[in-house]
């Protein structure tokens, strides 16, 4: 019996020593070492801020290199003189591109480092204080990651990620050793196989125990962990950590912010129009065949002079207008005739004095007016209405086709001329006091509008207000639909902002960037009104003397 119960203990301490160390990894629950960089900071950095300057010192490879920026605006200052003075002494920092650098041996030193940089601008100068904290953390993870990569072998992969599989293995061969046992009646091999089997489930389950309360996902990473990245992320707070360097590349820029006094503005909804004045159509009087010029139709684009001949209209001739025609002719052939033959007998008798002079001169007169007629009314069935161009300008529309029967007041050709635009603007209000318009219809440039007037009768539940192109209407067309920003006499207080500062956030929310750190920008949601076709107005939601970036706030949007 004692032999019986040795064999026992002897089986389950090797099963013991085998499986214990999946155990007692489990303390701590330390399985892998943590992401490089995810609580350890790479680079280490510090900030310091005056009412002047803004200036962030990351330590890197022996060297401190040092971001200067103007507070309000976050522009980079390249024309200072900076001297730091560092626990090795005093140093000047030398310019390389747009940062400053400057050597730092120690840097690789853990530890508190007390730093004061003496900056000079021909502007003036400022001193700035603050604290670089040199720690260890990364170098002795970096350590441990290797020396636990080192020891894993063979039991570790079967203890840790294979543990399962090899127990359920196991254990399945032993009950088929005892299923064998007890059908050719051994009792001893039935006895040192059960004790095995009940020490391997002991220690299974003591396994499996150790698992309840962990989390074997990835572990939510702080705040602060996250900052000490050197790349722009969105943290859980909804705030944006961006490094100095990713701020260089985006061109961010701030502006602190304050209340003034703005004229009421309101956003029109208009279209382009045609100056009526340098505008015209070209249209037939009377029905007829559209003909060519010479040199054929005006194509879109081209350019015309007034008077030009843009294309003929020949009237058609019904069976009745040319019978009635032809009566007309023959009549006048035959009074032609006769008055030929009585000027004829005339012109004899004059010399005799039969037929005074004067009957002769009005017979002369009588037969060119009738042969004037007959002329004329053979002119009418052959000449064709010539179309001419009303103003000078270019030729914006195109309805003319050889052989086309044109219409009566059928539009064949619109001339535009295309420095001299009009926009119609629909308002929903009586317009008081205008003193600026101006319109942006996309992109950089933006056109200066004058009033021209307003309409007193409803189009579309609204009054029409018509306003002209004062500068260069290079890059507007007749008919694009445009928003005009109309400021009147009224006035408003309150904040201005660029519109590229009004980002839309992910709850729909208009949302600006709040510049609360160095590297740190944080959202707030804001109620906007226009103001011109440059700014907009916050109504609500931001209070004065923040800091508020102007440039760039859609790429910080897309941080995630």
């Amino acid at each position: 019996m004692m032999r019986l119960f040795f064999n026992a203990a002897v089986v389950t301490a090797l099963l013991y020593a085998w499986c214990a160390p999946a155990a007692w990894s489990h303390e701590g629950h330390d399985h892998e070492s943590p992401p490089p960089g995810a609580g350890v900071s790479s680079l280490p950095r510090a900030e310091a801020t005056s009412q002047d300057f803004e200036l962030v010192a990351v330590a890197r490879d022996g060297k401190l290199t040092i971001y200067l920026d103007r507070f309000g605006t976050n522009e980079p200052v390249i024309n200072a003189a900076i001297e730091v003075d560092a626990p090795d002494g005093q140093a000047t920092a030398r310019l390389v591109g747009d940062v400053y650098e400057v050597e730092a041996a120690w840097t690789v030193r853990p530890g508190n480092n007390d730093l004061l940089f003496t900056i000079t601008t021909p502007d003036g100068a400022d001193v700035l204080s603050t604290t670089l904290v040199i720690g260890a953390a990364a170098r002795s993870a970096a350590t441990e990651t290797s020396a636990g990569s080192a020891s894993t072998g063979l039991r570790g992969r079967l203890t840790s990620g294979g543990y399962g599989v090899f127990g359920i293995a196991a254990l399945g061969f032993l009950l088929g050793i005892l299923v064998m046992a007890l059908a050719t009646g051994r009792r001893r091999l039935v006895a040192v196989t059960s004790v095995a089997v009940v020490g391997l489930a002991v220690l299974y389950g003591g396994q499996a125990w150790a698992h309840e309360g962990e989390d074997h996902g990835d572990a939510p990473v702080s705040s602060q962990a996250r900052v000490t990245r050197d790349v722009a992320q969105r943290l859980p707070d909804r705030s944006i950590f961006v490094p100095k360097t990713a701020q260089r590349l985006l061109v961010i820029r701030t502006e602190i912010v304050a209340p003034t006094r703005h004229a009421r503005s309101l956003e029109l909804p208009g279209r382009i129009i045609p100056d009526p004045n340098a505008s015209g159509y070209v249209q037939a009087a009377v029905s007829g065949r559209l003909s060519q010029p010479p040199g054929g139709f005006p194509r879109l684009g081209v350019s015309v002079q007034q008077g030009d001949i843009l294309a003929y209209v020949t009237p058609p001739l019904t069976s009745a207008e040319s019978s009635d025609q032809r009566q007309r002719q023959g009549e006048l052939d035959q009074q032609i005739s006769i008055v030929e033959r009585r000027l004829a007998r005339y012109e004899k008798l004059a010399p005799s004095g039969a037929v005074a002079r004067v009957q002769v001169d009005e017979t002369r007169s009588e037969l060119e007016g009738l042969r004037d007629r007959r002329t004329a009314l053979d002119r009418s069935r052959r000449q064709p209405e010539a179309l001419v161009a009303p103003v000078s300008g270019v030729v914006a529309a195109v309805n003319a086709i050889a052989g086309q029967i044109a219409e009566t007041n059928a539009l064949v050709f619109q001339i535009i001329d295309p420095h001299r635009l009009w926009v119609e603007a629909l308002s929903f209000e009586a317009l008081n006091g205008v003193t600026d318009a101006s319109l942006k219809p996309g992109g950089a440039k933006s056109y200066e509008l004058e009033f021209k007037g307003s309409g007193l009768s409803d189009k579309m539940q609204s009054l029409p207000v018509h306003f002209a192109v004062s500068n260069d209407a290079t890059g507007l067309r007749v008919g694009q639909l445009v928003t005009v920003f109309v400021q009147t006499s009224e006035t408003t207080t309150g904040i201005a902002l660029p519109r590229s500062s009004v980002v839309t956030g992910a709850n729909g929310q208009s949302t600006v960037y709040e510049h609360t750190q160095a590297e740190r920008f944080e959202p707030r949601e804001v109620r906007v009104m226009p103001l011109d076709a440059e700014r907009v107005l916050i109504a609500a939601g931001l209070d004065p003397g923040r800091r508020i970036v102007t440039q760039g706030a859609e790429l910080l949007n897309q941080v995630r």
